[in-house]
């Protein structure tokens, strides 16, 4: 039996999902937090069980049966989040799964300046010490991430952020998509080809790109690092946020989201959604 954890997000639930196209749904569960969101699921078939990071006996009896776990990050950092991975991969070895997966990042490294990369590297490193047959996914950067980024900035005409780098922007669909394939056909063992969408733009690329698509112009401001901190703070960002967003741009021109792969398209056999066509849906335009 495969389990999925985290069903219930957007990523996790668009696994199972490709996963029902692929597999009889007695062959799919599940590990939720909160079972009654995933009822449909137990409708079609899927088994459906309650699975708590911070609870192994919950886990235990969620991956009862297990051949294979994809472990989707629960997005919590710092020591916290650390425990939380820990508990789920000892977890998925007591229940006999042969292999774990893991939802990491392109960018995964335990020096980034992006707080979350260094949290995926820290999981990296725990399924390595596990003994367990793992794949580490390296996603590319989700682009919904993106949206909040541009903000008011159709509104306004100006997209301010610090200066950055090219990202290789990708959907959760397209992962989602890849993951229920590398689930079902690939060995994979250890880190994943870079799963990527197949351009990288930076913030200057999606103003003009933004800017066509509305038909009317959108002006990119480069700020300093403190100038935007002060910008955030004044919205009333809380300075975990704010530290997270900054190294993203620090990441970002430190070049380390901007190497794309074929690996992606492959998978999914077709090029993956282009950033144009998400903005067009996404900015409702």
């Amino acid at each position: 039996m495969l389990i999925v954890t985290g069903a219930n997000g957007r990523l996790g639930r668009g696994v199972v999902e490709q996963l029902l196209k692929r597999l009889p749904a007695e062959q799919i569960g599940v590990s939720v937090r909160d079972v009654s969101q995933a009822q449909d699921l137990q409708e079609r078939g899927v088994r459906v069980r309650h699975g708590d990071f911070t609870e192994d006996e919950s886990l235990l009896n969620a991956f009862e049966g297990a051949s294979q776990v994809l472990l989707v990050s629960t997005g919590i950092l710092g020591d916290a989040g650390i425990r939380q991975h820990q508990t789920a991969i000892e977890t998925a070895k007591k229940s006999g799964a042969r292999r774990v997966l893991y939802t990491s990042h392109m960018g995964s490294s335990s020096t980034s300046y992006f707080p979350p990369m260094v949290h995926h590297g820290a999981t990296e490193d725990l399924l390595k010490e596990s003994g367990m047959r793992h794949t580490s996914l390296r996603n590319g950067f989700y682009v919904s991430s993106l949206v909040g980024l541009i903000g008011d900035a159709v509104k306004t005409g100006e997209l301010m952020v610090p200066e950055d780098g090219p990202i290789a922007w990708t959907t959760h669909s397209d992962l989602a998509q890849a993951t229920a394939v590398i689930l079902t056909e690939k060995n994979w063992d250890g880190p994943s080809p870079n799963l990527t969408a197949s351009e990288a733009i930076d913030m200057e690329g999606v103003a003009a790109m933004v800017s066509d698509i509305i038909g009317r112009p959108i002006y990119r401001k480069v700020v300093t690092d403190e100038a935007y901190r002060a910008h955030l703070t004044a919205q009333g960002f809380p300075e975990a946020r704010i530290a997270i967003t900054l190294g993203l741009f620090r990441a970002s021109r430190n070049g380390d989201f901007a190497q794309t792969s074929n690996a992606l398209a492959d998978l999914i056999g077709r090029p993956p959604l282009t950033l144009r066509d998400f903005l067009k849906v996404s900015l409702r335009l």
